[in-house]
């Protein structure tokens, strides 16, 4: 009896079928496309991140919203409410996604923000690290 088996995605062992859109767009071709799980949901995320709430009219409250901290003042409290916000969103939005270490950090001279996002998706063996810089 084997115990937390790994699953692949049955769409995986087809080469041919695409998975997903990597982003950005951009390249020969307006979308090229990816054919892994795992490189699907590194874009899902990296989207998700970069939509504001209220982008998508089906579903207002989708989105990281990210863009709207661009111009908030860079503090420790406003980094662990960005932390917080991104936590809460990819438990209710991503649920197959397990966060194993999320770091927002801040450079007030510049006035930038850096979101390090490692995660890894619940029964497959997919770990991987996303980090956007606004």
């Amino acid at each position: 009896m084997a115990f937390n088996p790994q699953q692949i995605a049955p769409i995986d062992f087809d080469s041919s079928t695409a998975v997903g859109v990597n982003l950005p767009f951009s390249g020969p071709a307006v979308f090229l496309s990816n054919y892994t799980t795992a490189e699907a949901t590194k874009n899902n995320l990296i989207n998700f991140f970069l939509t504001n709430p209220g982008e998508i009219l089906l579903n207002p409250t989708f989105g990281g919203g990210l863009r709207t901290f661009i111009f908030e003042q860079i503090t420790a409290d406003n980094l662990n409410f960005l932390r917080e916000d991104i936590n809460n969103k990819i438990s209710v939005y991503f649920p197959n996604i397990i966060v194993n270490d999320l770091l927002v950090t801040g450079q007030s001279d510049t006035n930038q923000i850096t979101v390090t996002l490692k995660y890894s998706v619940l029964n497959t063996s997919i770990n991987d690290t996303i980090i956007i810089e606004f």
